[in-house]
């Protein structure tokens, strides 16, 4: 019986609770960001280029065998994937880097000198003014 109360113990604390959040919400983030790119960005960036689509690039290596059917590297999906990625990484950059600035804002705002530093800051100042 130790070990599951160990084990609900550990599931039950804040930090798996916000990560497993944490993972629901990116996995959703990244399937619109993935809509985003394969259905919008892509498909103007192709019109942009002539009509090009992506997804279609392809090169087809020849057959070694003729049993066996010849193998298709999909470039053109690879290329929508480092941009899929891409964005996720920026998104993601800006959201820490606006998380990092609102603790910075808070913490700044929340340190209230203590009794000896008003006293020695007082101290200071009236050796100053001599």
């Amino acid at each position: 019986m130790g070990f599951l109360k160990d084990f609900r113990d550990f599931a039950m604390r804040g930090n798996v609770i916000d990560l497993a959040v944490g993972v629901v919400i990116g996995g959703a983030f990244g399937k619109i960001v993935s809509s985003l790119v394969s259905d919008i960005i892509m498909p103007l960036l192709g019109y942009a280029i002539s009509g090009l689509d992506f997804k279609d690039l392809s090169i087809t290596l020849p057959q070694v065998h003729e049993n066996l059917p010849a193998v298709t590297l999909k470039y053109g999906m690879f290329v929508q994937s480092i941009v899929d990625f891409t964005i996720i990484a920026f998104a993601i950059f800006i959201f820490i880097r606006l998380i990092s600035k609102l603790k910075k804002e808070t913490s700044e705002a929340a340190v209230e000198p203590t009794a000896e530093e008003k006293l020695l800051t007082e101290i200071r100042d009236l050796l100053k003014n001599k």
